[in-house]
């Protein structure tokens, strides 16, 4: 890492969003510490480092203690100027249906992580009285989540943490956002097992890089939170911010109910958002 460039660090970078995101802070002058669980990590850097930045990936499961203990150690020394906390998974199904270890993965990565890893970020940045933190929430977070309800809770959750932090940090230099992207063309939903008899599997997403583009914006500037995407994404933002939650889980289950999926010739191969 220089000395020279701003510091940020990007979990869940290997593709999709998170990469997209690690992109965007290389072009406007940051080096990146870049994390992933799998395998894409290596080849997602050495594209990143193109763009002239200095790259540090770090291959670790944040779902289990060792990947969280890891990737800190990796950071230890190091001023992160700007940490965003995306990795995050889904599952799909019925409550009584879905493996139990399943939906504790989802709890472990998008819940239990994201405590774990905002924690000493979020100490030290308020100690220097400097630093940017930021949340990939979605628009899930407003919805019960009939057929997906554990990932939804999840996202809730860090939808109310982010925006507590940005309250209690507001006048310490240290601003927090949380960004709300929609249905994402990432892998998300065949990691979810949602991508092929879904509607929401099946039908046409945003595009990661529009995604990631508002987001940064969002997250530079300040914001306590954006919905990030397409207007028909902020569209359901905002219908989100007024419908009751019975309507709105009906809805969710019409999008996230097995067998629902429509074939869409312009939905790609079926993908989701983190």
């Amino acid at each position: 890492m220089t000395d020279t460039r701003p510091l940020a660090l990007v979990t869940g970078a290997s593709s999709g969003i998170g990469l997209e995101l690690a992109r965007q802070f290389a072009l406007h002058g940051y080096d990146l510490v870049v994390n992933a669980e799998d395998e894409r990590l290596e080849s997602a850097a050495r594209e990143l480092r193109e763009t002239g930045a200095e790259v540090r990936a770090v291959r670790a499961d944040l779902r289990a203690a060792e990947g969280r203990y890891r990737l800190l150690d990796a950071l230890d020394g190091l001023t992160i100027d700007a940490a965003v906390l995306n990795a995050g998974v889904g599952q799909g199904g019925a409550f009584v249906d879905t493996d139990l270890v399943d939906d504790q993965e989802v709890i472990d990565l998008n819940v239990t992580a994201t405590v774990r890893l905002a924690k000493p970020l979020l100490r030290a940045m308020v100690s220097r009285g400097a630093g940017r933190m930021a949340f990939t929430s979605s628009v899930a977070s407003m919805m019960p989540g009939a057929f997906q309800p554990v990932y939804n809770a999840s996202k809730a959750f860090v939808q109310s943490f982010a925006q507590a932090l940005a309250e209690e940090v507001k006048d310490t230099g240290v601003t927090v956002t949380s960004f709300m992207p929609g249905p994402t063309d990432t892998d998300f939903f065949h990691r979810a097992g949602m991508a092929d008899d879904t509607r929401i599997g099946t039908t046409k997403k945003d595009d990661p890089a529009q995604v990631a583009e508002q987001a940064f914006e969002a997250i530079v500037k300040g914001e306590t939170k954006t919905v990030a995407g397409s207007l028909k994404t902020k569209a359901q933002g905002l219908a989100g911010k007024v419908l009751p939650d019975g309507i709105k889980a009906v809805a969710h289950r019409r999008l996230a109910e097995p067998g629902t999926g429509e074939p869409d010739t312009e939905a790609g191969p079926g993908k989701g958002h983190e």
